[in-house]
């Protein structure tokens, strides 16, 4: 017992621990709060695209400082580069997709590989002035946090978490449902330039510590998680900050108990933890939609059931005469039971009555089912078809349809077998 405890608060007493947890907890806010805005606009491969487009940004900040000020992997040149690439990659990115007919996504795909590929050209030439540790920024180095790191994320935090709560309700409106955004005068193109700046700054600041490739997966994982728990976008923002902290703080002890790298580590805990919500999700998860969909009963199963019984009202019905005329009797007793609770049907002595409400119900299925056997006839159908394919029809009953066929057929009161069709209710 004292072993489980010390594999716990053993790691908390480090001091690169706790700075590793403060440092990464920051960007997990942001980056899972921005990332609930990524998910709803359907832009994580924009993450994707600015994380790797960075490079150019880092090698030429790099250039910049050491060749100008003699300054040598000086973080804040590098940031600012990182950004300034960012910002031109989502410009280009804008530009390509509005003056051609090249679509969003195969424009992000053309110009982060472009942006991407110049950084490792660049990187390349000026080898004997760049020093940058390739393997370094791809993977990141969260248990090697400096406290220049740790400033630029919360810097970068306060700023964001500012601007997404002071526009809040733009970005909500534009996230949901941007053409009634545009008509209600909301600037959807700058909110758009806004989001970006924001997602870049966090994939700039997050890059050090989880790595250019981890980066949107902490972007993206944890809100998708919250997604499967929620329909609103603040509840969705506060379980995302939370599944961010969580898989900070639980990658960073998997990260120690097994020696591996710590970008890798949070984003496998990121990983299995959105694997255990889409299970077990109250909602949206797969064993509620395996429950759901069991007990869910076919419409048309439901519509047979009252057209048998108002073929035979004034008699209970049973189930075993039920079976007799109903096609497919697959789950015809989940129905039954659907039906009793909906007021449809009523018990009675063994057998099953319509109810007032079922009644009027089993009406309309019945006056579609003549009204089809009507047209069928009227249209040269073999007489032997008529019932089976109306049969089938009837449950095609919507008002426009069967309006349009009573005056299709001027408006008949008996079908071809001499049965009165029921009147429109």
């Amino acid at each position: 017992m004292n072993t489980l405890i010390d594999a716990f608060t053993g790691p908390l007493g480090e001091a690169y621990f706790q700075k590793s947890l403060m440092g990464a907890s920051i960007v997990a806010i942001v980056a899972s709060v921005v990332g609930c805005l990524v998910v709803l606009r359907r832009m994580a491969f924009l993450g994707d695209a600015l994380s790797h487009a960075m490079i150019a940004g880092v090698a030429g900040g790099y250039l910049v400082m050491k060749m100008l000020f003699g300054l040598e992997a000086n973080a804040p040149g590098m940031l600012l580069g990182s950004l300034l690439t960012a910002i031109l990659t989502v410009g280009l990115i804008g530009f390509v997709s509005r003056i051609s007919r090249i679509k969003e996504d195969t424009a992000i795909g053309i110009m982060y590989t472009g942006v991407f590929a110049l950084g490792v050209v660049f990187v390349s030439i000026f080898r004997h002035y760049i020093h940058i540790d390739l393997m370094h920024f791809i993977m990141g180095d969260v248990l090697g946090i400096s406290d220049v790191d740790l400033w630029a994320s919360a810097i970068v935090a306060a700023t964001v978490l500012t601007v997404i709560i002071l526009f809040f309700r733009h970005f909500q409106i534009a996230a949901f449902d941007p053409v009634m955004a545009a008509s209600i005068g909301l600037p959807i193109v700058l909110l758009d330039y806004v989001l970006t700046t924001c997602v870049s700054l966090v994939v700039v600041s997050a890059v050090s510590m989880v790595g250019v490739i981890l980066v949107v997966g902490l972007l993206i994982t944890p809100a998708a998680t919250a997604y499967l728990l929620s329909d609103r976008l603040s509840r969705m923002m506060g379980l995302a900050a939370l599944f961010g902290v969580t898989s900070v703080a639980g990658g960073l002890y998997l990260c120690v108990w097994l020696d591996t790298a710590g970008g890798g580590a949070i984003m496998v805990f990121a990983t299995l933890q959105f694997l255990v919500v889409l299970i077990l999700a109250p909602r949206y998860g797969m064993i509620a939609r395996w429950l759901r969909q069991r007990r869910r009963v076919p419409q048309q199963l439901l519509e047979d059931v009252l057209g048998t019984l108002i073929r035979r009202a004034g008699e209970p019905v049973t189930i075993d005469v039920m079976r007799k005329y109903i096609p497919v009797a697959e789950g015809l007793k989940a129905s039954l039971g659907k039906m009793v609770r909906e007021e449809l049907i009523v018990p009675v002595d063994g057998g099953f009555n319509l109810t007032r409400k079922g009644a009027e119900e089993a009406s309309r299925i019945l006056r579609a089912h003549r009204l089809w056997e009507s047209y069928l006839e009227h249209i040269g159908t073999p007489a032997t078809e008529v019932h089976n394919q109306a049969h089938i029809l009837e449950h095609v009953r919507d008002h426009r349809s069967m309006d349009y066929l009573d005056s299709l057929l001027g408006h008949p009161e008996r079908d071809p077998h001499g049965s009165e069709i029921p009147p429109k209710t």
